[in-house]
């Protein structure tokens, strides 16, 4: 086949799981397809929607096209990004498209898909179809105090004065003109969301919970979705000598942002009794990373100098960067995670997770089966479950060696057998489409009928999605 994936970054431009997810799913299928990806960059000294080539530097069989979009972030549909795209579908003529993510690129791109009836493959990495900020979470709570609160649903006019309003005026007298104009936008993005989701022929949700809470909160019908977890090259992941002679370490992997509850953490770690040590890798962001080490300067002095700040890793060397220098991984999100790369892989490395009890983090932590649990969004609950490894490195090695819990040896879902799963699963589509498929082309009475089959193998593919081919009179 020839496929196009959709992705809003691409290692190692773009290194989080979404991106990675999609890097290692490519490397699979290029072992039997041909695989082109469309991606964005942000090139501020280049034009908007300027589209360039270049191939995936670990694996050169794969295409990457590049449409660079530096100035149009807060936009979820852009005219440019779906001209780009239709020159790239028609270019590569793909069989499937298979979408990870469309923040920063177009919403409207599926149209651009969907009119050349090339089946639409969407596989769901968090909750930016439903909710237009994607993680649930506000930017300006009710109480003015509770950072980053978390939203119970989206409705239109509380995403305007929760989300939105970091655009209005600030002028108080216009607050009731600038709450009209953004429950209006969030109203019509949310409508034009709902459309463009239905010209998808298959979900994908890597987390029961995700699969239930799109179709419960969003309306996809159950036929359109399904369930399957990420798929990983286990053999990078193989191979874990702890380091001797050092403290209980704790580590945190992931991009210094809030979502991702590393201040939550280093002011747990602050709590913990004891000699541990906890190693944060992950790429700087600015003043976001700056105020992470303030927090942890306020920390007591014995306990800072405990902290340490690691460099960013290749995915491919996270055994020997990563998992050889801690002896468990906190994740400690405070938005409701789906299904976190790291939390498979340190499973893999049989490495214990300390996580939160809620989403997709709790659906692949079995509380003090193969990793600890702490209530959502708590310090304390968190210091406390971190202490229990502190005190007893015993447990720590007993939760690790458990690995992923769905599988009898631990052992999380290899790519090889994700490749073929998702494979049958393009294959499905294709067949629906082809079933489904019927295409009039009115032509002049000189045309004869060899030009007009000619014109309907444009795609190359009339044997291969047409059955019959009926001239009527």
């Amino acid at each position: 086949m020839r496929i196009l994936k959709v992705i809003h970054g691409y290692p190692m431009r773009y290194n989080a799981g979404s991106e990675v997810y999609s890097q290692t799913l490519c490397h699979g299928l290029a072992e039997r397809h041909e695989v082109h990806v469309f991606t964005r960059e942000e090139d501020s000294f280049a034009p908007d929607f300027n589209l360039r080539k270049e191939q995936d530097a670990d694996d050169r069989r794969i295409t990457l096209h590049l449409v660079n979009n530096p100035r149009l972030k807060d936009r979820y549909r852009a005219e440019g990004i779906d001209q780009r795209f239709a020159q790239v579908m028609d270019e590569v003529r793909p069989d499937i498209v298979h979408v990870g993510h469309l923040n920063h690129l177009s919403t409207s791109l599926l149209k651009v898909a969907a009119s050349r009836n090339v089946p639409i493959v969407f596989t769901l990495h968090d909750y930016w179809l439903m909710c237009p900020r994607g993680q649930f979470m506000q930017m300006f709570p009710a109480d003015g105090k509770t950072l980053w609160a978390v939203c119970d649903g989206q409705e239109d006019r509380k995403c305007a004065e929760r989300c939105y309003s970091r655009y209005f005026s600030g002028a108080p007298e216009e607050t009731e003109d600038d709450i009209r104009y953004w429950t209006d936008w969030v109203s019509r993005r949310m409508s034009h969301v709902r459309e463009m989701a239905g010209l998808v022929d298959m979900f994908v949700a890597p987390a029961r919970y995700l699969r239930d809470r799109f179709h419960n909160d969003f309306g996809l019908p159950e036929e359109k979705l399904i369930y399957l977890d990420y798929g990983f090259d286990r053999s990078r992941l193989d191979g874990r000598k702890r380091a001797e002679g050092e403290p209980f370490t704790f580590g945190y992997i992931g991009t210094h942002i809030p979502a991702k509850g590393i201040h939550d953490l280093i002011r747990a770690f602050g709590l913990l009794e004891g000699n541990a040590r906890l190693r944060i890798w992950g790429r700087p962001r600015g003043q976001d990373t700056d105020s992470l080490r303030r927090i942890a300067d306020d920390l007591p002095e014995e306990t800072r100098a405990r902290v340490e700040w690691r460099k960013e890793y290749r995915n491919q060397e996270i055994v020997e960067d990563v998992f050889n220098h801690c002896d468990a991984i906190v994740v400690p999100s405070i938005w409701m995670e789906n299904s976190p790369l790291v939390i498979h892989e340190a499973q893999q490395a049989r490495v214990p997770v300390v996580t939160a009890n809620v989403g997709g983090m709790a659906e692949y932590v079995h509380h003090e089966v193969n990793g600890l649990l702490f209530e959502h969004r708590s310090v304390e609950s968190m210091a406390e479950q971190m202490q229990r490894l502190v005190d007893s490195p015993e447990l720590a090695t007993r939760l690790g060696k458990r690995g992923y819990p769905f599988s009898e040896n631990g052992e999380i879902p290899s790519v090889k057998q994700h490749v073929q799963d998702i494979e049958q699963l393009y294959e499905k589509v294709l067949a629906g489409k082809r079933q489904n498929r019927c295409e009039f082309v009115r032509v002049r009475e000189d045309v004869t009928l060899e030009v007009v089959l000619r014109y309907l193998r444009r795609f190359d593919e009339l044997p291969q999605h047409t059955d019959q081919v009926f001239v009527v009179d």
